[in-house]
C-alpha cells in the first residue's frame, strides 16, 4: 500500500511566493501541490491552517563531533536537535578524531550517520598541508565538498602551505569552503593580551583579538587565490562589514564562482552581549560590533552574502567555563536556528521568502543538492511547519543538544516549529519523534 500524507491549508513558502494551498506526499516525494487537494481512503490528513510550510533548512556547517569527540555531542542527538529545530540536511565538518583527511575516514563518517542521523547529511573532506592525492579522490557526487582551515583549526589541519594552498585550488573543481582568519595576527594580538592580563583574558576582548583585520587578510588572500586559479571558493561565516566588500550581487548565484556564508550568531549578537553572555558567546570568527552586525544583514538582503548557516559547534559547560585563553569557541545552535531567524521575519527585518531563499533553496543551488531545498513536485518532501503565533522559551528542560546549554536561554521566540519532514517521514511532531526511520546521505548533481 502507497504510503501518503496530504498536508491541507498550508499557506506555503517557496520560490519568492507564499499562497494558500495543499501538498501530497507519497513515498518520500512531494507528488502533487494545488489549491485543492482530495484525501483518498488510505491518506493520512495533516490540517496546516494558520501555518507555514516551508522547505527545510539545509545547514552547510555543522560540527556534530563524532567521531572522537562524542562526550560533547553525537550525530544521533545533534541530528535530533536539528529536526525539531526545521533543520533536514546538515553538512558536518571533517575536524573530528580522527580528522576526515582520508577517504576511509571520510567513508567511516558516512557509516555511522547512515545508521543514526535523523536528518539528510553530507560530509567534507577535510585538506591538510600534506593530504592532495587523497582529496583529489574525493567523488563530486557523493560527497558535499573540501573543507580548508586557512586560521583557527584544530590538529594538522591548519593550511599554511602557500604552494600547497595554490596546488588544492588549482587542481580540484568541488566546492572549497574556507574558514578564514589570519592566525599571524591572531597570534601577535593573543600575546599581546596575555602579556597584560595571562590567562584570564576579559572576553570583551576576542573580537579584537580576533579582529576584523584577521578576518579581512585571509578572506581577501583566499579570494585573490580563487580568482587566480578559477578555483570554486565558499567563505564560511563571515562575522565583518568589510569583508561583504569582497563579493558580489551583480549575477545570478548558479554563476558565481566565488560565495559566502553568514551564521546566526553574528546576525543576532553584538560585542554588547559579552558583558552578559561571557565566553558563551566566544566563537571563532569572533561575534564583533553592532556596525558589523548590521553590515552583514545589509549584505545578507542584497545577495552579497548567499546563505545562512548555524556552524552548530557544542562544548560542555564545564568546557566552556574555563578562563579565556582555556574555553574552547563554538556553541551550539542547530534546534533554535530558524525559530531565531523568525524573530527577525517578526521584527520585519527580513521576508520570510528571503529567509527560506538564504535557508533552503540557496544551499541547494550553491551545492547543486539533488531534489532538495524545494517545495516542488518530484522532489524530496523535506518540509516544516511552523506555527508563528506559538511561542517558546529556551530553557534546559527543552534543550535538546547532548551538551544540556544554549546561548539563548532565557529567550522567548514567538513561533514554533510543529512538524518536521524528512524525506516524506513525519520525523518530528509537536515534541514526539519517530525513531524508526533515518535520514539519507544526499548525491549532488556534478
Amino acid at each position: 500500500m502507497t504510503k501518503s500524507i496530504l498536508i491541507k491549508n498550508a499557506k506555503i513558502v517557496n520560490e519568492n511566493t507564499t499562497f494558500l494551498g495543499d501538498v501530497l506526499i507519497e513515498n518520500e516525494i512531494i507528488k502533487e501541490i494545488s489549491s485543492e487537494i482530495n484525501a483518498s481512503e488510505n491518506t493520512e490528513v495533516i490540517n496546516a491552517e494558520g501555518k507555514y510550510l516551508i522547505p527545510g533548512f539545509i545547514d552547510d556547517q555543522v560540527h556534530f563531533r563524532e567521531p572522537g569527540l562524542t562526550h560533547k555531542a553525537n550525530i544521533a542527538t545533534e541530528s535530533k536537535a536539528a529536526i525539531a529545530g526545521g533543520i533536514t540536511t546538515f553538512i558536518e565538518m571533517p575536524n573530528t578524531v580522527p580528522q576526515a583527511t582520508t577517504q576511509e575516514l571520510l567513508e567511516n563518517k558516512f557509516e555511522i550517520a547512515s545508521k543514526d542521523s535523523y536528518a539528510n547529511y553530507s560530509f567534507m573532506f577535510g585538506g591538510t598541508n600534506d593530504n592532495l592525492e587523497e582529496l583529489l579522490k574525493t567523488d563530486p557526487k557523493k560527497v558535499a565538498g573540501i573543507k580548508l582551515f586557512l586560521g583557527s583549526s584544530t590538529g594538522n589541519m591548519l593550511v599554511d602551505n602557500k604552494s600547497v594552498l595554490e596546488k588544492i585550488f588549482s587542481s580540484t573543481k568541488m566546492i572549497i569552503s574556507v574558514h578564514c582568519e589570519d592566525e599571524e595576527t591572531i597570534r601577535k594580538n593573543t600575546q599581546e593580551y596575555k602579556d597584560k592580563f595571562g590567562d584570564d583574558i576579559p572576553v570583551k576582548y576576542h573580537p579584537i583579538i580576533r579582529s576584523e583585520e584577521a578576518c579581512y587578510l585571509s578572506s581577501s588572500k583566499a579570494i585573490e587565490l580563487a580568482k587566480k586559479t578559477g578555483a570554486r571558493l565558499h567563505v564560511f561565516h563571515l562575522s565583518t562589514a568589510k569583508e561583504t566588500e569582497l563579493f558580489r550581487n551583480d549575477i545570478p548565484l548558479k554563476e558565481k564562482q566565488i560565495t559566502a556564508e553568514v551564521c546566526i550568531h553574528h546576525l543576532w549578537f553584538n560585542d554588547k552581549d559579552y558583558e552578559e553572555k561571557g565566553t558563551h558567546i566566544k566563537w571563532n570568527p569572533a561575534v564583533k560590533t553592532e556596525k558589523d552586525r548590521l553590515g552583514l544583514w545589509e549584505a545578507l538582503l542584497d545577495d552579497r552574502i548567499d546563505v545562512l548557516a548555524t556552524d552548530h559547534a557544542p562544548h560542555t559547560l564545564e568546557e566552556k567555563d574555563n578562563v579565556y585563553t582555556k574555553a574552547p569557541s563554538g556553541g551550539p545552535l542547530v534546534q533554535h536556528a530558524v525559530t531565531a531567524i523568525l524573530e527577525k521575519v517578526k521584527e520585519g527585518v527580513i521576508s520570510i521568502e528571503k529567509a527560506v531563499e538564504k535557508m533552503s533553496h540557496n544551499p541547494a543551488i550553491l551545492f547543486q543538492i539533488e531534489k532538495r531545498g524545494f517545495i516542488k513536485e518530484g522532489f524530496y518532501a523535506d518540509l516544516v511547519l511552523i506555527d508563528t503565533n506559538k511561542p517558546q522559551t529556551v530553557a534546559k528542560e527543552n534543550i535538546l543538544y547532548k551538551c544540556g546549554w544554549s546561548p539563548f536561554e532565557g529567550t522567548t521566540f514567538s513561533s514554533t516549529i510543529t512538524h518536521t519532514f524528512v524525506n516524506g517521514n513525519l520525523m518530528y511532531n509537536n515534541g514526539i519523534f519517530n525513531d524508526k526511520i533515518k535520514g539519507k546521505r544526499i548525491t549532488f548533481n556534478r
